[in-house]
């Protein structure tokens, strides 16, 4: 089967809510043409049935001809029939319609969140993706599929009306006038709705994305004391969002009884007309019991045009949504220009401190180097080296950098890294920090990835993760709550590492990995991790004197800038590199 191509958000025909409603429908447009199909014979088989009952009264009761009332009251059953297998082959392509309109947004929408990357979460609230993959989905969905019903709702209006005029050109002109008349009016009530529906749809986002914020900040509100304070904050919030809501309803409500009233007036009008002319003599009683059949056929058709017109108009502010994060794009772009190179300390770049013979420096073997010329910090291959930071600023620059989250000159061996493809940049080099979440399932598979067992094991005891496999009712075949939520601070921390340790990169970055964890442990792990990743690169940004003193290099960095490096003994004769980690020697 041809695959169809996917909507371009850097083509401005592609931007638009409509342009991206329309792709969508060309992308179902199977299910659209068959529940269109179906949906006209079904509206059809249900618009002849008054014509059928009409003629059996005259032709049949009236004219008392047997064979004409059977043979008429035979044709409402087959349009019975008819309009039953249509009906259902009707829904089952607006089902159709619906899920694979939801199902192919949400695969834009996953796609588009991986290709964002770091940029994500910088760009879009959570609440704003939440929103986007559960609501808005499900609303592009129903306005799509409102298509089949819409459609034959279309047809059938044009059939009644070609059917009225030909019996009475009187009747027909009521209702061609009367059926615009009505679409005008309601769409009088479109407009205010769409911008109410719009305003709601942002201001929902917001409250979803504060709700997400509190949730995985609660240990730390309650640490602190915030609990009431942000519970006041989202109280405010979600009482603005009541009010909009009430907003739209009022809209909604004024919109549902236009759904009533006037195709309720328009069959009022109709019938009159037709009882006048058959006192008249100008008509008769199965002709009279056709037209009521008629104007009350007609209440269902501009009910579901109405309908089809409210579900567009939600369908258009979820695409205005769904096309402004698709149309976001990356922070930077492979190959970019980045930042200066810096010039190091002492007016040139840091110099790589490998194995030196008498002959000068010898060059590593093995995997290459990876390199920051901005910042002048040079990790070695093959090396434990850890990283001091004067603040957390620094440390967060630094790995962003070093990990290719944000644009840079950093390199691997002679290669920039903004020359590699992502998918290699991300298998060789791992990032691993403290807003890694864990992933519900048994802890297990969420630990363990490609490698084996006995890895796994290896990878446990080199985290000093044993007691909390050993804790557990199933050990590590037990489940993991959603974002690990039944483990404290401290066994995440330590789960997570466990996770980085069997992924196994050519370069692992850890961020912090002992922050949560009391001195002793620290030292267990700082000792296992060194131990486990020998003779592969790892870095380790932290300022623990326990976990610096077992690195086999050190590298102070202040202001983004590696201004001293040796091993941590060495580097305490400095003031600045004392100060960061007296702290913590002095506990």
């Amino acid at each position: 089967m041809r695959r169809f191509p996917d909507p371009d958000p850097g083509n401005p025909d592609h931007r638009s809510p409509i342009s991206y409603l329309l792709w969508l429908a060309a992308y179902q447009r199977n299910a659209i043409f068959l529940g269109t199909l179906y949906g006209i014979v079904h509206v059809l088989a249900q618009a002849l049935v008054p014509a059928a009952v009409g003629k059996a009264i005259d032709a049949g009761i009236i004219a008392r001809d047997q064979r004409a009332l059977l043979w008429w009251g035979g044709a409402v059953v087959a349009l019975g029939t008819i309009q039953a297998a249509a009906g259902i082959l009707r829904d089952r392509a607006a089902l159709t319609t619906r899920l694979g309109a939801a199902y192919r947004t949400a695969q834009l929408i996953a796609r588009q969140a991986a290709r964002l990357g770091a940029t994500l979460p910088k760009r879009v609230a959570k609440g704003e993706i939440v929103n986007a993959g559960v609501a808005d989905i499900g609303r592009l969905g129903e306005a799509l599929a409102e298509t089949a019903r819409g459609s034959g709702a279309i047809v059938a209006i044009a059939v009644v009306a070609a059917i009225l005029l030909h019996t009475s050109w009187e009747l027909g002109l009521v209702v061609l006038l009367g059926v615009p008349l009505m679409v005008g009016t309601v769409s009088l009530l479109i407009r205010p709705l769409h911008r109410r529906q719009q305003r709601l749809r942002e201001q929902q986002a917001e409250l979803t994305g504060r709700a997400v914020d509190i949730v995985s900040g609660l240990r730390v509100l309650r640490g602190i004391g915030g609990e009431e304070v942000f519970a006041d904050r989202y109280r405010a919030d979600s009482q603005r969002v009541r009010a909009a809501g009430v907003e739209v309803a009022r809209v909604e409500a004024l919109l549902e009884g236009a759904k009533v009233l006037l195709p309720g007036l328009l069959t009022t009008v109709v019938v009159w007309l037709g009882a006048h002319y058959v006192a008249s003599g100008r008509m008769g009683p199965g002709q009279l019991v056709a037209f009521y059949g008629y104007a009350v056929f007609l209440v269902d058709p501009l009910r579901r045009l109405t309908t089809a017109a409210g579900r567009l108009t939600q369908g258009q502010v979820a695409a205005s949504r769904i096309t402004a994060f698709l149309a976001l794009r990356p922070e930077f772009a492979l190959g970019a220009a980045a930042p200066a190179p810096y010039d190091g300390p002492c007016g040139g770049p840091v110099p790589y401190e490998g194995p030196a013979s008498a002959d000068g420096p010898v060059p590593y073997e093995g995997p290459a180097p990876l390199a920051d010329p901005a910042s002048g910090l040079i990790v070695a291959p093959g090396r434990f080296t850890a990283v001091a930071c004067a603040s957390p600023s620094d440390t967060a620059t630094l790995a962003a950098r070093l990990g290719r989250y944000t644009d840079s000159t950093v390199t691997l061996g002679d290669t920039p890294l903004g020359d590699l493809p992502p998918d290699e940049i991300r298998r060789r080099i791992l990032v691993a920090d403290n807003d890694d979440r864990l992933f519900a399932g048994p802890l297990r598979e969420e630990l363990r990835g490609r490698g084996s067992d006995a890895e796994l094991e290896r990878a446990v005891d080199a985290a000093c993760a044993r007691d909390i496999a050993e804790a557990l009712p199933d050990g590590l075949d037990d489940l993991v709550a959603e974002s690990g939520r039944n483990f404290s601070g401290g066994q995440q921390q330590r789960l997570r590492l466990v996770r980085a340790l069997m992924a196994d990169p050519e370069v692992l970055i850890l961020v912090e990995p002992t922050s949560a964890v009391d001195a002793h442990t620290e030292a267990r792990i700082a000792r296992g991790v060194s131990d486990l990743r020998a003779g592969r690169t790892t870095l380790v940004f932290t300022t623990s004197p326990v976990v610096l003193d077992r690195a086999d290099h050190v590298v102070y960095v202040q202001s983004a800038k590696a201004v001293a490096q040796g091993s941590h003994a060495d580097l305490l004769t400095d003031v600045r590199y004392r100060s960061v980690v007296a702290r913590e020697e002095s506990a």
